[in-house]
């Protein structure tokens, strides 16, 4: 059974075709389509991405004939400067930066061994899957963020980048990434389940790093309730492992 929506920024609108059967890994598929600018919704009419670009990408876009490859980079800049949210708040201090979880969930795609899953179109989503929150931040759920907020900022964003940034020097890319970042948001290919899995298990992965360098003296049992959500057969695998080996290890304190 299928049930179609559209859903509207100041950018641009989409369709999501949600897709309800049972056992399916896939939540969603999506179509963009370009438009004219819409009324922005009452929800981030307080919020534009515009007001939380770096100062010295404003002065590059203000320029005659701006240099959009260099403004980009220092935007995504931001990912390698801000750290996650989750390790601040439990004093994990120092912590990844949420490029460094992009990163290594990246590397992670190279091992999947499942034939039917496009790993180079893997490690795309998740170079790309959190590439809002250069200007969004690492928003997590203890945030007095709603969820929908939360999506419409990240929508609103990754469309700006895609639309006013990189459109004008690549516009193949800009519809290249701008299609991976929907299909992570709502998992609509089996690509985008494993990555969705594999962001939950890189993190899993650093929190039981963060628990050995710590000596167990952190509590970050919270961020196991994860394991539930992951779906496919092979990173559960990793999940159980991994388990296991922390299991053992506060065993043995």
């Amino acid at each position: 059974m299928y049930r179609t929506f559209s859903y509207f920024s100041k950018q641009s609108s989409i369709t999501f075709r949600l897709t309800h059967q049972k056992g399916n890994l896939f939540d969603s598929s999506c179509r963009f389509f370009s438009s004219r600018p819409l009324p922005t919704s009452k929800m981030t009419m307080e919020w534009n991405p515009r007001d939380h670009v770096p100062a010295e990408v404003k002065e590059l876009l203000s320029e005659p004939q701006p240099n959009y490859v260099l403004a980009f980079l220092h935007i995504v800049e931001q990912l390698k400067l801000q750290k996650r949210t989750g390790w601040i708040d439990h004093d994990i201090i120092p912590c990844e930066s949420i490029a460094d979880h992009m990163y290594r969930m990246g590397v992670t795609t190279m091992l999947i061994k499942d034939p039917n899953v496009d790993v180079k179109k893997c490690v795309r989503i998740a170079l790309v899957h959190d590439i809002a929150e250069s200007l969004v931040g690492d928003i997590t759920p203890f945030d007095p963020v709603t969820k929908e907020e939360k999506h419409q900022r990240e929508l609103d964003t990754i469309t700006y980048l895609c639309e006013e940034i990189i459109k004008p020097y690549n516009s193949v890319a800009a519809d290249e990434i701008l299609s991976d970042w929907l299909a992570y948001e709502n998992i609509s290919s089996l690509e985008a389940r494993y990555v969705k899995d594999i962001d939950k298990f890189e993190m899993l992965v650093q929190c039981f790093e963060y628990e050995k360098r710590h000596s167990g003296t952190k509590d970050l049992s919270q961020f196991y309730g994860a394991v539930s959500s992951i779906k496919t057969e092979e990173v559960k695998s990793w999940v159980s492992h991994l388990v296991k080996r922390r299991t053992e290890f506060f065993q043995q304190l």
